[in-house]
């Protein structure tokens, strides 16, 4: 199964990165996951240099959004307990973890990580159409090189109804946004 997340890794100079990041997990069992970074990401590149990050779960859709095109600040965090990197303060659960196991397929990588340490923060949201259809914008915008426009035009719009229908404050924020980064895309091409 695939869990939306966002992981931090440390660049070179030790300052934090963050990026969207759908792990591969064993059900509920998160002792371990397996990455599948593009070899050209930063944290492919972090993880190579020194194998450890933290895997952060959040219902936060607007820092899901911004994380997705990269606009997305690394501000409210503090360090990691087991592990050289930075934990989210607004995320719901994080998993410290080290790589165990590089797979270096040339076009996705395989990396096998071991959680170290994980702990509760805040309770999970719970479900709502609004943060998944943002959730769902935002996997689209991380592909807006690679896949059709007319593709992520009728999918956007789709999604835009469901968040319509169903958003909050937060939901209508990302949406909003994520739609402006797709405009810009397009006005570039």
């Amino acid at each position: 199964m695939i869990l939306e997340g966002l992981v931090t890794t440390l660049n070179a100079d030790g300052s934090g990165h963050l990026a969207p990041m759908g792990p591969e997990v064993d059900g509920c069992n998160f002792t371990t996951f397996t990455l599948k970074p593009f070899i050209t990401s930063t944290t492919y590149q972090n993880l190579l240099a020194h194998g450890e990050g933290v895997l952060h779960v959040t219902d936060d859709v607007l820092l899901l959004a911004r994380a997705a095109v990269g606009a997305a600040a690394l501000s409210e965090c503090f360090d990691a307990i087991t592990v050289h990197g930075k934990v989210l303060a607004g995320c719901c659960r994080f998993f410290e973890f080290r790589v165990t196991k590089f797979d270096n397929h040339p076009e996705r990588p395989r990396i096998e990580c071991e959680v170290f340490y994980s702990a509760s923060l805040r309770d999970f949201f719970g479900f709502n159409r609004a943060k998944h259809a943002v959730l769902e914008a935002a996997i689209f915008a991380t592909r807006f090189h690679l896949k059709p426009a007319a593709e992520i035009d009728v999918e956007f719009a789709r999604l835009r109804t469901i968040v319509d229908k169903t958003a909050g404050p937060s939901e209508r924020e990302a949406m909003a946004f994520l739609e402006n980064q797709w405009a810009k895309h397009r006005a570039a091409q």
